[in-house]
């Protein structure tokens, strides 16, 4: 994009990466770009801003007006990086600044070429709690840009969605476009950015994701090809490679090489996992013909995982199903088998869970097992409840390719799943004077009954099973249900 600002240069950009290019094509309301440090992010929203305002429809007397909230969560950053970033790409003689309060820049390029002129304002806030919504009520905008948005309060959020679309008025035509823009860093996968953009995306809303700097092969980092914005970094990959030293592996899972992070204190057990491979970008569905996979953990915390393993070697980690304080029988008749009944009908099954699950029950001496067949699942006990074979059992699946592919991929509706290898399910540290140490198996919560469940399913696969040759398994008690 080229911007002709009226003074003797023009300020020619180029999107930093596919990613930010389609960042910039949509017109969602809602619009985020996450990456890690030094993709690109701020630079490409402070273009946008300009490209908007570039477009925006001229009033009678041929001005296009618009006006434009940027807001960081202190001043201090908002002074030293955000508005830093603004004027390397829009310098003082093209937008000059006023230091008032609020500061605010204003650009006008008085001859489009067109027989139109432009004159854009932009405010600049620094709002970091939830209390200084009052702040923007009185606020009359066209769009907003939330920079960091991670580290802002989702109440400011809220407040800015209220703002945008208000400046021009509708008695002066309105805006062509209005709506939020964001960028962030990955953040804890318990913020309200996670959520929105992950769990519960509203309808129109757009969250666009970099690539890492660098990704991790067994114990190298490595330079990401997909990276966006390397070719205007010091050194190219180099910047990212300059970074590791004396940093935490968080902090380089987070920073460099784009993952979500976690607020939980403590050892990923699989830091094999890797978000933005082994996560499916939509819903997965069932391939007809092959048989489903179901793994098992019991208590009064249940949960089932229905997994399918492909002719290739890949598996498929299709739904995962949770529950609290719940006995097993009442889990497997009132929640997993019509799960099973209305969405996989008809494929022959596998199923294996925790070996505990064999013993007797104190008040009837039924066990988890015999429950499951009862409700028409048969079930076997997985060949070894020891911690290590349980975790590499995984663990293969997510280190190996299959065919060019992943060999591990995980439906994004699986959010336990999910989190749990994003850093919720994890060893705990130790607290101990010198350097950290860890406990040897994992914290068990909530987030360890699913991935148990998983390590079973995982486990009966890699004990020889072959389900592409499995048959449908018939019971007197299921009556043909399969």
């Amino acid at each position: 994009m080229t911007v002709a600002t009226g003074s003797t240069e023009a300020i020619n950009y180029s999107p930093p990466g596919a990613s930010a290019k389609s960042f910039h094509a949509s017109d969602a309301f809602v619009r985020g770009l996450m990456g890690p440090v030094g993709s690109g992010k701020s630079s490409s929203c402070c273009v946008e801003i300009v490209a908007r305002a570039l477009r925006q429809k001229p009033w009678i007397d041929g001005v296009r007006r618009s006006r434009w909230a940027i807001i960081r969560n202190t001043y201090p950053e908002l002074k030293s990086t955000t508005i830093k970033t603004w004027e390397t790409w829009f310098p003082t003689h093209v937008a000059p600044m006023r230091w008032d309060t609020p500061i605010t820049s204003t650009m006008k390029i008085n001859d489009l070429g067109d027989g139109t002129s432009m004159e854009l304002e932009v405010l600049f806030l620094a709002l970091d709690k939830a209390t200084e919504t009052g702040k923007l009520r009185s606020l009359e905008l066209t769009g907003a840009w939330i920079n960091e948005a991670s580290e802002v309060p989702k109440e400011i959020f809220d407040m800015v969605t209220q703002r945008v679309g208000r400046y021009p008025s509708k008695l002066k035509g309105g805006p062509t476009w209005s709506g939020v823009i964001l960028d962030t860093n990955p953040p804890d996968d318990d913020s309200w950015y996670y959520k929105i953009a992950e769990e519960g995306t509203p309808d129109g809303w757009k969250f666009f994701r970099q690539a890492g700097g660098l990704y991790k092969e067994g114990d190298e980092y490595k330079p990401n090809p997909e990276a966006e914005n390397v070719d205007n970094l010091p050194g190219g990959h180099q910047y990212y490679l300059n970074q590791l030293g004396a940093k935490s592996d968080d902090w380089i899972n987070v920073f460099l090489l784009g993952n979500y992070g976690t607020t939980a204190d403590g050892k990923p057990v699989f830091p094999e996992f890797r978000d933005k491979i082994h996560v499916a970008t939509e819903p997965l569905k069932p391939t007809l013909g092959l048989p489903i996979i179901l793994g098992w953990d019991f208590g009064l915390t249940p949960a089932c995982v229905i997994a399918q393993m492909t002719p290739r070697g890949q598996l498929v980690v299709l739904r995962e199903i949770v529950s609290q304080d719940m006995g097993i029988r009442q889990f497997a008749n009132d929640i997993v088998r019509p799960i099973l009944v209305n969405e996989f009908g008809g494929f022959a099954r596998f199923s294996a869970g925790d070996p505990a699950g064999a013993i007797r029950s104190q008040t009837d001496e039924r066990t988890c097992f015999q429950e499951l067949l009862e409700c028409g699942i048969p079930t076997e006990p997985a060949n070894t409840n020891d911690w290590i074979p349980r975790r590499e059992s995984v663990a293969y699946f997510l280190t190996r390719m299959a065919d060019g592919l992943p060999g591990f991929i995980l439906d994004p509706r699986c959010r336990e799943l999910r989190r749990g290898f994003n850093g919720r399910y994890r060893y705990e540290r130790l607290k101990v004077s010198g350097p950290s140490r860890f406990r040897d198996r994992p914290l068990k919560d909530d987030s360890s009954h699913i991935q148990d469940a998983l390590q079973y399913a995982c486990l009966r696969v890699r004990s020889g099973l072959n389900p592409v040759r499995a048959k449908p398994i018939k019971t007197a008690s299921n009556k043909g249900w399969t």
